[in-house]
């Protein structure tokens, strides 16, 4: 079984202070270039656990393009059907602060039209082994719902997850056909139109659980950083899973692993309280460092087979 990833590739341009971050001032530091995109850190996230998948979207034309796919491959990453045009990637440059969180940002998004092309074409053969489809949600509408499409064509699980989601939400009414959907709070605020930033982790499950009741959502999680993250079925499990406190370096990329770990562990047979706990884990390995991925694991690892 393979799982396939569907999303953007990006180059996140990343500036470090040297000391405490001035956001109205001039600040000395250190600035890195580094390959990220939400759909293209799970795919790698995916990779380094040890798990088959494969990564369906767009990268430039350019030498950077082929770096981004040869980085992938090199992972173990399925890059064949991954095409390359002009301005197929975007640019996320952000700015960190002294705790490395994320002071402010600015994101381009890349052209993914040629997609919904690539659907139309080679659909059927790329989705009839694909046991779990994770997929940017805030992708264009024609794009969302051809692979929802071909899921439930093969009968393959969907999993959400977000990258803009002011995007995410004009497809609101998709939600009953995912198998399950992840974001963060502030994300879950804007899904839902409800002011959220506030909530404890015990308000953010029961707002969760009427929410899911709602929208008529099969599974969602919620993850609320150094908090935790809290989880729900429309008819099954619900709860809280804490964080794990590790150094903090930089945060990018820590939700995407966690989105790999509970796909990884959904794939796998796993039962929803035990995928979140897989994906707090992966995620716990991403914060330390500066990377946008987690570092090369095993499947025994994270409790797979």
């Amino acid at each position: 079984m393979e799982r396939l990833v569907i999303g953007a590739a990006f180059v996140d341009i990343k500036g470090f202070p040297e000391g405490t971050y001035l956001p109205n001032g001039r600040n000395a530091g250190k600035i890195e270039y580094v390959h990220g995109g939400v759909a293209r850190n799970v795919a790698e996230d995916l990779a380094n656990a040890g798990l088959a998948c494969m990564y369906l979207g767009m990268v430039d034309d350019t030498p950077l393009g082929e770096d981004v796919c040869r980085r992938l491959a090199a992972r173990g990453v399925n890059v064949e059907h991954v095409r390359a045009v002009p301005g197929g990637m975007g640019t996320w440059l952000a700015v960190f602060d002294e705790n490395g969180d994320v002071a402010g940002s600015i994101s381009q998004r890349p052209r993914m039209a040629p997609l919904a092309a690539l659907l139309r074409e080679k659909g059927d053969a790329i989705f009839q082994n694909a046991g779990i489809v994770i997929l940017e949600m805030d992708l264009e509408r024609g794009i969302v719902e051809k692979t929802l499409e071909l899921a439930e064509k093969y009968g393959g699980k969907v999993c959400a997850m977000v990258s803009n989601m002011s995007l995410a939400v004009e497809k609101r009414d998709l939600l009953p056909r995912f198998s399950f959907v992840i974001c963060n709070q502030q994300e879950a605020g804007l899904l839902f139109g409800l002011d959220c930033d506030a909530c404890t982790p015990d308000q953010m499950e029961a707002v969760l659980h009427r929410q899911v009741q709602k929208w008529k959502i099969p599974a969602m999680v919620v993850t609320m950083g150094e908090k935790g993250a809290v989880y729900a079925e429309l008819h099954g499990e619900e709860g809280f899973c804490p964080a794990i406190a590790v150094p903090v370096r930089d945060t990018t990329g820590a939700g995407d692993a966690f989105c790999a770990g509970v796909a990884a562990g959904l794939s796998s047979g796993k039962s929803l309280r035990q995928a979140v706990n897989i994906g707090t884990f992966l995620a716990s390995t991403v914060i330390p460092s500066r990377e946008n991925v987690c570092p090369r694991l095993s499947p025994e690892e994270l409790g797979l087979d």
